[in-house]
């Protein structure tokens, strides 16, 4: 297990994790900052317990001294003054509990936020590519952003409130029962109105937050689309389709948040009702109280402070609410997120084998991206080690599938793949990557040096990457730049070339010496020039290992030692170039279109 500062859990806590309800998961995340979470319990104790002291002084100042005609004036007037000067240090005492309170929470809930952030990025990295088909990049960004900083907001802002707020409602009924229990009894008829009141709106606030978050990361996924792809939609004349769509997903992200704002429409206005009706009750019964000579003024302007207070956490409620509901929309979407378990199966003891030939064997292979419609079937291939292998064939014949399942991105569905007589499901993963070295034909660049970008996670010397540079024919260009191997590319850097592009991915393979070269369709885009130079690295490359190549290019395979041709997901010809050009088959025509296509 990676330390936990990077989100790793160990298996079985995992495994508990997903057996956990909404909060118990709340609570689980937060477990590692208990002792701050402590702390601003007892903080709120002190700061409510202030807040419930200040109506009771004022009652104090009211019966014992400002209407009490028995005591000398001196004496009224030093009673005020000590009272005063207890109000004041009690709201100093108040104020110095929140702030203390605000930067615990803060600083507790910054820590679970970047701990859950860091636990979906690492548990997406290991999720398979089938939940990438399916899951757009813009949808799992807002879990990321948007959903992260809704539950950043409630640990930070909302739950010491209602805590707080709960902890203040009881103390408060407390000391109102306390002062006149039959005023309190009768108010007390109006907490089933709030309690129904409360439950009706939670219930329509967090449908419509679940709405409002589906609605904004179908928003998100199809602006990243959209922008990603805004060259072909300029090119073929889309934005008016592009714009249509966006607007029936705006205006359905817009009728959701009405639907929202609605609710809350409704709730705040009930809660006033209710204010207005428990103040006019305490008016009426505790007015005809002190008429009656059972109730002093001082008590019933304790008793309409108290109920202030009482009211506020209501008040809040409806203000803090809507940030709670989002919350939990957002943790429900995160979690289920967490709980998607869609990884390649692993061994309990992977294999890591201290050397390798190189020998692949595909036995019977099935596999399809929909189980309903398969790619390959019944398909068998063995590749000798270092042996150059080329395949050919139309687009969508199976050849980037194999290539996928050799990388164990994706297992078959029926049938073995064999790495020198072992399952590759009996291998460990990164090792077996490190094993196979893939050149695609589009090269991600990291926003970093060249340097960086050729080492990746290893470490070399400079004069060693110069020697890799070299061979991969890439120490000319290197050569040329202002900064050399600190030259910066990729995004807010030095863009290069598709050419020098393959001759970076190509000196990254050389870096790891793989024992196994893939390369696929790597030169299809490139020009002539860049072509060279990539056939002289790319001979460098292949020498002593097993060398798989899906290419368009003759020059690229016909230096392969057997090639295969396939359609379907089927091997319909295979042998060298030259005994399949006299064959004058399927290999003949594709070279013919390619060549009429490509100018090969």
């Amino acid at each position: 297990m990676v330390h936990d500062n990077y989100g790793y859990f160990e298996e079985d806590q995992l495994g508990k994790f997903g057996d956990l309800s909404l909060w118990r998961r709340i609570v689980f995340l937060g477990k590692p900052f208990w002792l701050g979470a402590l702390l601003a319990v007892l903080l709120s104790f002190m700061v409510v317990g202030c807040s419930l002291a200040l109506p009771y002084l004022i009652r104090l100042a009211v019966d014992d001294f400002i209407l009490n005609t028995e005591l000398a004036p001196a004496l009224r007037l030093d009673g005020l003054k000590y009272l005063a000067l207890a109000f004041c240090a009690i709201m100093a005492l108040e104020f110095f509990g929140n702030f203390i309170q605000v930067l615990i929470l803060e600083w507790t809930g910054q820590n679970i936020m970047h701990r859950m952030r860091q636990m979906m990025f690492v548990h997406l990295l290991h999720l398979d590519l089938k939940f990438f088909h399916r899951n757009p990049a813009g949808r799992l960004v807002t879990r990321l952003t948007n959903d992260i900083q809704n539950m950043h907001e409630m640990f930070t802002s909302v739950i010491v409130t209602l805590f707080n707020d709960g902890v203040k409602i009881i103390g408060i009924l407390g000391i109102l029962f306390w002062m006149n229990w039959r005023l309190t009894l009768i108010l007390c008829l109006l907490l089933p109105l709030m309690v129904v009141n409360t439950l009706w709106f939670s219930r329509l606030a967090r449908d419509a937050f679940r709405q409002i978050r589906t609605h904004l990361s179908q928003i998100n996924s199809f602006l990243q689309e959209s922008l990603s792809g805004v060259a072909l939609i300029q090119l073929f004349l889309r934005e008016k389709s592009i714009l249509r769509q966006f607007a029936r997903l705006n205006q359905a992200f817009f009728d959701k948040s009405l639907y929202q704002i609605k609710v809350f429409a409704v709730f705040m206005p009930l809660i006033e009702l209710l204010s207005a009706m428990t103040i006019g009750t305490i008016l009426w019964y505790g007015g005809s109280e002190i008429i009656a000579g059972k109730m002093t003024i001082g008590v019933l302007v304790a008793f309409l402070s108290y109920m202030r207070l009482f009211f506020q956490p209501m008040r809040e409620l409806s203000q803090k609410y809507s940030i709670v509901q989002s919350a939990l929309a957002s943790a429900e979407r995160i979690f289920q997120l967490l709980d998607n378990r869609e990884t390649l199966a692993l061994p309990l003891s992977p294999l890591r084998p201290a050397s390798t030939l190189g020998k692949i064997e595909f036995r019977d292979v099935g596999f399809g991206y929909d189980p309903e419609h398969p790619v390959l079937e019944h398909f068998s291939l063995t590749i000798h080690a270092g042996q150059t292998l080329a395949i050919v064939g139309a687009t969508g014949s199976g050849k980037t599938t194999i290539i996928n399942l050799l990388e164990r991105f994706y297992d078959p569905d029926e049938g073995q793949i064999l790495l020198d007589g072992i399952d590759l499901r009996a291998l460990d993963p990164d090792w077996l990557r490190r094993q196979v070295g893939l050149v695609m034909q589009d090269v991600f660049l990291l926003p970093g040096s060249i340097r960086d970008n050729i080492l990746l996670d290893t470490e070399k010397t400079d004069e060693a990457v110069w020697e890799i540079l070299e061979k991969a024919q890439l120490s000319r260009l290197v050569r040329q730049l202002p900064d050399g191997l600190a030259t910066q590319v990729g995004e807010g850097g030095m863009d290069l070339s598709a050419g020098q592009r393959q001759l970076l991915a190509l000196a990254r393979v050389l870096v790891r010496e793989p024992r196994i070269l893939v390369l696929d369709e790597a030169s299809a885009s490139i020009d002539p020039e860049s072509e060279m130079l990539t056939a002289q690295a790319i001979a460098a490359t292949f020498a002593g290992r097993t060398n798989i190549v899906i290419a368009h290019r003759l020059s690229t395979i016909s230096r392969a030692q057997h090639i295969l041709v396939m359609a379907g997901g089927r091997i319909i010809e295979q042998g060298s170039h030259a005994e399949l050009m006299a064959a004058n088959g399927a290999y003949r025509r594709l070279l013919d279109i390619f060549t009429a296509g490509a100018g090969i």
